[in-house]
């Protein structure tokens, strides 16, 4: 696929990055949606979703190292919710949108028409998609500067709250190792709509009981707003940190 398939605004985009792009390809096949190469069956056209999953590996192993080296004194925990409030779907997408990310994705003319271009979940796996493609061209050590400086916003913020990060997961994993036979186990339960909009909906188990539930646009926001929703339930005064319950 040739990079001119995304408009001459395209320059724009690269100036944007500052990337001196070896394989330009890789931008191209980073900024396509399934939807998009779904309704266009005939072309040999590549998606996003492996380099996302390249990308989302990238991205924590470059934030990891980094709040790492910076904050020697941390715990473990801190940390973690540091990282995930740096690298989740919310923080991802703000970075994508201040890109005008969206008007280079090429997606589906159904995806476009139910508001694609301005979707979280989509921007922030073109975002991780970009992260893997950068790797790819340019490899680890460009990758780390990249992702630092595109994420230096979030970063400052996450650390300007001391790791209070509304990740959800973290806090309910975190509630359940006070007792040391207590492990979560996370589930899609149900898929609703088409492929291009999805809703999922996952569930967070322990010793075999359902403890929360809810929906997402992906899996990972499902189980956050399930996290969400099991802690609600003990706040309220439901027990769920013993087996006989």
């Amino acid at each position: 696929m040739k990079l001119g398939i995304l408009g001459p605004k395209i320059d724009e985009l690269i100036g944007v990055m500052g990337i001196d792009w070896t394989s330009p390809e890789l931008l191209v096949t980073a900024l396509t949606h399934s939807s998009y190469a779904h309704e266009n069956k005939r072309e040999p056209i590549e998606h996003n979703q492996r380099l996302e999953f390249l990308g989302d590996a990238v991205l924590e192993l470059v934030i990891s190292e980094y709040l790492y080296d910076r904050f020697p004194t941390y715990p473990e925990g801190v940390l973690t919710k540091m990282r995930a409030g740096i690298v989740c779907e919310s923080s991802l997408a703000s970075v994508a949108r201040a890109m005008n990310l969206g008007q280079y994705i090429l997606m589906g003319k159904g995806e476009e028409r139910s508001g694609g271009r301005n979707r979280p979940s989509i921007l922030a796996d073109a975002m991780e998609a970009i992260f893997g493609a950068v790797y790819l061209d340019q490899g680890l050590e460009t990758t780390k500067l990249f992702i630092i400086n595109t994420l230096s916003e979030q970063i400052s913020k996450v650390v300007a709250k001391g790791g209070q990060t509304g990740d959800y997961k973290t806090e309910l994993q975190e509630l359940v190792q006070q007792k040391a036979d207590n492990t979560l186990t996370y589930a899609i339960i149900g898929e609703e709509g088409p492929d291009h909009n999805k809703v999922f909906t996952a569930g967070v188990y322990c010793h075999g009981k359902i403890w929360g539930v809810g929906k997402g646009r992906t899996k990972k926001e499902a189980e956050q707003a399930a996290a969400h929703d099991a802690l609600e339930k003990i706040k309220n005064g439901y027990n769920v940190l013993s087996k006989g319950e």
